[in-house]
Order: structure tokens, then sequence, then C-alpha cells
């Protein structure tokens, strides 16, 4: 009997990046079947963090809300100021609000969204009481008032009447003053 031939495997490459082939992870099988269950932290706790009592100050009063309600009211409030971004946002969380409680709230055709500045400039030209003439200029920039003002305000004199002074500068102030309807006791129709 011819005496068979062992056959001597050579050993095994084993280092970085070559583990045994004892140890290594299996086709198809993961590496940590105890780990951690799938969509187990995919939600944030909304109700847990925006439940939160805080206390906000309105007009030197402090008052307790939820941090939601603090959230909408802060981001209502940058709405009115002027950031468009907080306005969308602030009217995107009232429709979803309002479509989570079923109001039958019909959504207008047509939003109109205007921010006021602050200060006194911004009131006047909002509401079209005046308007800013020579705004690029230092020296000769003002406010001159609408007809309309002026027409409500000599309306509002009943049977007084101004003084040929105090009617040079209304005429002086008034956008248009020769197109304005003046009382008849007016007698100043410029130089």
């Amino acid at each position: 009997m011819a005496a068979r031939a062992h056959r001597v495997s050579e050993p095994e490459p084993v280092g970085y990046g070559q583990p045994p082939s004892k140890t290594r992870f299996r086709k198809g099988q993961s590496g940590n079947p105890q780990g951690r269950p799938k969509n187990s932290r995919r939600e944030i706790p909304y109700d847990t963090v925006l439940g939160q009592m805080v206390t906000i100050r309105e007009e030197g009063r402090e008052r307790r809300v939820t941090a939601a309600e603090a959230f909408l009211l802060q981001l209502t409030q940058k709405g009115l100021a002027g950031d468009s971004a907080a306005a969308r946002a602030s009217l995107e969380a009232i429709e979803t609000a309002r479509a989570a409680r079923n109001d039958t709230y019909t959504r207008p055709t047509k939003l109109v969204w205007k921010a006021v500045g602050s200060g006194m400039d911004a009131i006047i030209d909002t509401l079209g009481i005046a308007q800013l003439k020579y705004p690029t200029d230092k020296d000769r920039v003002r406010w001159e008032l609408n007809p309309w003002i002026v027409e409500a305000a000599m309306a509002r004199l009943g049977d007084s009447q101004l003084p040929l002074d105090e009617q040079r500068e209304v005429w002086g102030a008034t956008r248009t003053p020769r197109k304005m309807r003046w009382p008849e006791w007016w007698c100043y129709f410029g130089e």
C-alpha cells in the first residue's frame, strides 16, 4: 500500500483587514443581532419638550404657558416685525393646528402681508397719512400730508378758523395743496 501523502495546509493569513475565518461575519447575518431595534430613536419627543411649562413676560407681567405656546407667540411676534420666514412658519403652524381640530375654515384665496417697521415714520407711511418727499436729500427731506387727512382735520375744526400764519403752514405741509377742497373761510392760496 502506498502511503498517502498528507498535505500540510499552509497557515491562514491573519492580520489587519484579515480576521480569522471562524470569527468573520457570515453573509446575511447581522454583526450585532441583539443591537438597537429598528426605529427605536426615530421620533423626537415633541409632546414632552413642547408640553413643559415656561414663564414668559408680557407687558411687565409674568405668566406660565406651555413651551409650544411660547414658541408660537415668539414666532408670531417675529412675523409681525417683518421676518417673512417666521410669518410663513407661524401661518403654517396655525393651519396645522386648525386641521388637527377639524375646524371648518376656508383658506383665503389671497393673503396680503405687509410688514410694518417700528417708529412714527413707518406708521405714517403705512396709514397713508403722509408721503416722504426728497428721502435721499438730508437737507430737504420732509413729510407732506396727503389731502384726505388735511380735509378731515379741517372738517373737525367746525366753525373755528385758522389765522393766516397757520394757514400758510398747513398749505406748505400739504402734498398737493392746489387740488384740495379748502373750507370757504380759507384765504391763503400760495404766494
